[in-house]
C-alpha cells in the first residue's frame, strides 16, 4: 500500500483596489506526501526554486508577486515561474486569450469579453528569457518526482468589471464580493467531502475575520464547520478531513504565493491589451495600472474616445 498523499492548496488575487481593468483571484493545488499541514514545499523544492532571487541563479523565484514583479525590474521573472508552473499541469497558452480559457474553472463561461479584448491578442511570452521554460520545467519535474509531489491543477477566475459591480451591487460591498467569488473558486479543486487530508491557505480578505458563514454557504447543508482561533493574523476552520486558514501575509506559503504570482501576471497582461485597446484610438495616451488617482486621469484623458466608441461606464468603471 503506497504513502498517503495529502492535498496542499494556496488562494490569493490581484486587482482587488483598483477602479480599472480586472480582478484576479488563483487557486493552486498541489498533492505531497503525508500530512500537507507538515510539509515544507518550499524546502522540498529548493533545487529548483527560491523565494529570494541570488545573483547568477537559475531557480525559479517563487515569492509574493511583489517581491517578483515590479515595472522597473521587467516581468521577465515572473513570467518564466508562472508559465513553467504552467507548464507543470500541462498547459502551454500562446496568447493572453488562450491563458485565460485554460486558467478559467470548467464551468466558468468565458463569452463575456470588454471592449479592451477585441483585436490583436498578447502573443506568450512576452520578455525574452535566456533559459528555455521547457528546460526549467523539466528539472523542476524531476525534483518534484523524487519528492512525491505533483501541481495538481491551477485555476483562475478572471472578474471583468461589469460582473464585478453586478455582484458588488448584489452583495453590498466588494469585499463579501471577493470573498464569494474566492470561495466558488476554491470548490473547483476541493471537494469537502474528499477524505484526502487536505490543508487549505489563503490570504485574508481585508479586515474579515470570521468566514465560517461565508465557508457554509459553498458547502452543502450537512457539512459541519468548526472553528478554530480567529484573529486578525488568521482565522481557522475543520472541515471534515480539510483544515482551511486565512492568514495574513499567507504568501509566506509557496502555494499562495504561486497564486498571487500567477493573478499577478494575468493582470498585468490584461492592463497591456487595455491599454493597447485604447492607444489604439489615442496614439499619444499615457498608460495605466488602473489604481485610483491615476486612473481617475486616464478616465478623463480617455472621455471624448469613451463616448464615440459608445462604452459604458458599467464595463469600464469599478464603482467600489
Amino acid at each position: 500500500m503506497g504513502a498517503a498523499v495529502g492535498l496542499l492548496i494556496g488562494m490569493d488575487e490581484a486587482g482587488y483596489g483598483p477602479n480599472l481593468g480586472p480582478l484576479v483571484v488563483t487557486v493552486t493545488a498541489w498533492d505531497v506526501p503525508g500530512n500537507p499541514r507538515d510539509f515544507d514545499l518550499t524546502e522540498a523544492l529548493s533545487d529548483v526554486v527560491e523565494s529570494s532571487p541570488s545573483r547568477g541563479s537559475n531557480r525559479l523565484h517563487i515569492a509574493d508577486s511583489k517581491q517578483v514583479y515590479n515595472p522597473s525590474r521587467g516581468i521577465a521573472s515572473l513570467e518564466r515561474s508562472v508559465l513553467c508552473a504552467l507548464n507543470m499541469c500541462g498547459l502551454k497558452p500562446n496568447t493572453f486569450c488562450e491563458l485565460r480559457e485554460i486558467l478559467s474553472p470548467p464551468e466558468h463561461d468565458c463569452s463575456d469579453i470588454e471592449h479592451w479584448l477585441h483585436g490583436p491578442d498578447l502573443q506568450l511570452p512576452t520578455a525574452e528569457n535566456t533559459r528555455p521554460i521547457d528546460e526549467i520545467t523539466t528539472h523542476w519535474s524531476e525534483c518534484c518526482q523524487r519528492n512525491g509531489i505533483r501541481l495538481r491543477a491551477i485555476r483562475s477566475d478572471v472578474v471583468l468589471t461589469r460582473r464585478f459591480n453586478d455582484l458588488t451591487r448584489q452583495y453590498g460591498s466588494k469585499g463579501l464580493t471577493l470573498s464569494r467569488i474566492s470561495l466558488r473558486l476554491l470548490r473547483s479543486v476541493w471537494n469537502p467531502d474528499d477524505e484526502q487530508p487536505t490543508f487549505i491557505v489563503a490570504d485574508k480578505h481585508g479586515g474579515r475575520n470570521r468566514y465560517d458563514e461565508l465557508l457554509a454557504e459553498t458547502l452543502d447543508e450537512d457539512c459541519m464547520i468548526f472553528r478554530g482561533i480567529e484573529s486578525t493574523a488568521r482565522s481557522d476552520y475543520r472541515i471534515g478531513a480539510t483544515d482551511i486558514r486565512f492568514q495574513a501575509k499567507a504568501e509566506s506559503h509557496l502555494p499562495v504565493a504561486l497564486a498571487s504570482m500567477v493573478s499577478k501576471y494575468v493582470r498585468e497582461l490584461a492592463m497591456v491589451r487595455f491599454n493597447r485597446f485604447w492607444q489604439s484610438h489615442q496614439t499619444d495616451l499615457k498608460p495605466t495600472k488602473g489604481y485610483p488617482v491615476d486612473a481617475r486621469r486616464f478616465k478623463a484623458d480617455i472621455a471624448n474616445t469613451q463616448t464615440a466608441l459608445g462604452i459604458d461606464d458599467g464595463d469600464l468603471w469599478r464603482e467600489r
